[in-house]
């Protein structure tokens, strides 16, 4: 968040205030840190050589800014039949007010603030800052929860950016300065095509090896069934796609392939042999099928 108007300080009210806590509360979010905190504060600057010639010290400046602008009760007003309370804030939010606070007399005169040095406006830690594009910022740091799926909060976070736009002033500008998720999604979409061009290449050297229409049509049915009943196991398991499950899923791609070449050239064997297909499928099936499922156990 940064504006080329408004102070930093109160691009930062804004930013703990407001949008800490309305990102804080989506779906997936763990935690939001603010970099570059700048939390406004009053700073009084008072030159000690003057304060001394007055016969005063800096303690005695700070005991009185201390009750200064205490919000205490001011009383009540008691009635014959009612009993009001007095209500005045009388606390001082801006700098300029403090200007005029006596901290002292001397010789009958008042001193003031502004006598022995002057109040501004400031954050309340100077050591702490952030910048954008050469620009100073304050930044909103989000962490997902542990079992959060990292690209569904973003997306919720982005999506909650248009509404929480309208929610501070024009001049105080939102950017997204870095998504850790665009190299997950880059890396999702690369297993995810590398995933469909295994499936591509295994049923192409199918049908270039045996040239058979039903023998290419058995793996290219047996490999999605597979793959849609792998997902359906996650779902219900709670698990979620990521790096590591596709890379695995696009290994077993192989695996499915290699055993059902394997059963096909077991039942082409005996169709070969003159058997009937019923018959060389049920045959071939029963001889290596115990093989195939233990091969695949142990993988």
């Amino acid at each position: 968040m940064q504006s080329d108007q408004a102070p930093i300080t109160e691009v930062d009210s804004y930013a703990e205030n407001l949008l800490e806590q309305q990102i804080s509360q989506l779906p997936g979010v763990g935690q939001v840190l603010v970099g570059g905190q700048q939390t406004p504060a009053i700073r009084v600057q008072v030159d000690p050589a003057r304060l001394a010639s007055m016969g005063m010290t800096l303690e005695d400046v700070r005991t009185v800014l201390t009750n200064v602008t205490v919000d205490d009760p001011k009383g009540s007003i008691d009635g014959p039949n009612q009993s009001y309370a007095v209500y005045a804030n009388d606390q001082l939010t801006t700098a300029e007010p403090y200007n005029n606070i006596i901290i002292g007399y001397r010789n009958g005169a008042a001193i003031r603030i502004r006598d022995v040095g002057q109040v501004v406006a400031g954050p309340q830690n100077r050591e702490l800052a952030a910048w954008t594009n050469a620009k100073r910022a304050v930044l909103l740091i989000i962490f997902k929860q542990p079992d959060a799926n990292v690209i569904s909060t973003a997306n919720g976070v982005k999506a909650s950016l248009k509404t929480l736009a309208a929610d501070i002033p024009s001049n105080i500008h939102m950017n997204v300065v870095s998504d850790r998720t665009l190299t997950i999604r880059a890396s999702v979409n690369d297993v995810e095509f590398t995933l469909m061009l295994a499936i591509g290449l295994v049923v192409m050297v199918i049908f270039v090896f045996l040239r058979n229409i039903w023998a290419t049509i058995i793996p290219s049915i047996t490999i999605p069934v597979a793959l849609v009943g792998t997902l359906g196991v996650m779902y219900l398991c709670g698990f979620s796609l990521d790096n590591l499950s596709l890379m695995g899923l696009t290994i077993a791609v192989g695996f499915v392939v290699d055993d059902a070449i394997v059963m096909l050239e077991n039942i082409y064997r005996h169709i070969e042999e003159g058997m009937d297909p019923l018959s060389a499928a049920v045959q071939g099936a029963g001889e290596i099928g115990f093989t195939i499922v233990s091969i695949l156990a142990s993988r």
